[in-house]
């Protein structure tokens, strides 16, 4: 009985962390993930390995939207190349919305439209990207899913 009225009277206090909403992403944080979204566009765009190695980690892994998985910085970076020559036209990345995950890791996801040059057709998909922050408190790429979302209700 004691047990039962201990557990009830501190249950509730061991449980109030869990209460509270996560961190919130400082401005300074907000810009430089935008940032590093923005520069991870024109890095696809323009075909600039160096600046894609800069903004992802070594163990970046990227799932595209045809299912091949891409694991690890250089193979990531070779099937971006590949994707880039095989689907031409201008890449937009428009983030909708950004959450901590904790101190170092964060969630953002974006519309993905890639402006065809050719008839002027739009192909429309979401991106979220899992970023973490480095020691030297740099913001890096570390995953990347890429999807196609489907006409169904």
């Amino acid at each position: 009985m004691k047990k039962t009225i201990f557990l009830i009277l501190v249950y509730p206090i061991l449980c109030t962390p869990l209460l509270f909403a996560q961190h919130q992403l400082s401005n300074e944080d907000q810009i430089t993930i935008l940032a590093l979204i923005d520069d991870y566009s024109k890095a696809r765009e323009n075909q600039d390995t160096l600046l894609l190695k800069s903004i992802l980690t070594e163990e970046v892994d990227q799932l595209v939207s045809s299912g091949e998985w891409r694991t690890g910085i250089s193979e990531a970076m070779k099937g971006m190349q590949r994707s880039t020559a095989s689907n031409p036209g201008q890449r937009r990345l428009l983030v909708e919305k950004m959450r901590l995950l904790n101190s170092t890791s964060a969630i953002v996801d974006a519309r993905y439209e890639i402006v065809g040059e050719i008839g002027g057709s739009t192909r429309r998909m979401w991106s979220t990207f899992l970023v973490v922050k480095g020691k030297d408190d740099n913001w890096k790429i570390s995953g990347i899913r890429n999807m196609l979302p489907t006409n169904d209700d």
